[in-house]
């Protein structure tokens, strides 16, 4: 799995003109990509890495503060731009395979404690976020 964090100080996703998911807190927005070896136990891991990042401020985490977080999917993680310039994306688990996993991240998070909101997994997604620092960290897992 890997995962683009950001520390927001506010965040939402819309699809279709309509707001999916929103924090208007400090907070991190969470990228997820999912690729074929994948599992349940990698997303619960990642799920604990996330709660216990220290990146907010005074170097608090999630689970210090009790901060949001705003879970989106985004297959394009795991572009490959090796050949060419039009990327390939096999790399990238198919949704059937990635979807559950994603589910399984956002599932082990509240599990943990967290407030998470989400995007929905395959739309057309229009992100909008308020990067706080700026900071920006890309996890693999």
């Amino acid at each position: 799995m890997r995962a683009v964090v950001q520390r927001v100080t506010q965040a939402s996703v819309t699809v279709s003109g309509q707001v999916a998911g929103a924090i208007d807190e400090p907070g991190l927005v969470v990228l997820v990509g999912v690729t074929h070896d994948d599992t349940p136990a990698h997303a619960a891991k990642l799920a604990a890495k996330l709660w216990g990042l220290r990146i907010l401020d005074g170097e608090k985490s999630c689970s210090d503060i009790g901060a949001p977080l705003l879970v989106i999917s985004q297959f394009t993680l795991y572009a490959d731009l090796a050949k060419g310039r039009r990327p390939s994306w096999s790399a990238a688990a198919p949704g059937p395979v990635a979807e559950p996993l994603v589910t399984a991240v956002v599932t082990a998070l509240r599990g943990l404690g967290a407030r998470v909101e989400t995007g929905v997994f395959g739309a057309d997604m229009k992100v909008a976020l308020v990067n706080d620092g700026p900071v920006t960290i890309l996890l693999d897992m």
